[in-house]
């Protein structure tokens, strides 16, 4: 039973590594390069409030995934930015379209409704 519940643990915790990774890349390179995200929001027909609401949700979203707190308000906080992402990119079709956001969305939610498992920030200064 204890083999299980670890691998369970490991295996939130590998989800959460991988969403962590691809939010905080795609954050950072909104961040970095404001101007343009900015832009792009605008061209988009969206408000430059938007580009920032967006490049610090994924950025910082994706630090908490990948500390493992505040797993549920990330998780949900990400998926609507997906959501966002799904209905600008629907017209591309699934594949090579909203595949991705989809499945950053499903991910997200996932992690919001499972929690982050055992493998956390919080469980490391226990261990101390």
């Amino acid at each position: 039973m204890r083999d299980k519940v670890m691998c369970a643990n490991t295996g939130i915790f590998l989800i959460r590594l991988g969403l962590a990774l691809v939010f905080i890349v795609h954050g950072w390179g909104k961040l970095s390069h404001l101007q343009e995200t900015i832009g792009f929001f605008a061209r988009a027909g969206l408000p430059a409030f938007v580009a920032y609401l967006v490049s610090l949700g994924e950025f910082f979203g994706g630090i908490a995934m990948l500390l493992g707190v505040m797993t549920k308000w990330a998780g949900f906080g990400m998926a609507i930015i997906m959501a966002g992402a799904i209905y600008f990119t629907w017209g591309n079709g699934f594949t090579g379209g909203y595949e991705f956001p989809l499945t950053l969305l499903l991910t997200s939610i996932g992690i919001a409704l499972t929690g982050p498992g055992t493998a956390t920030i919080h469980a490391l200064k226990k261990d101390n």
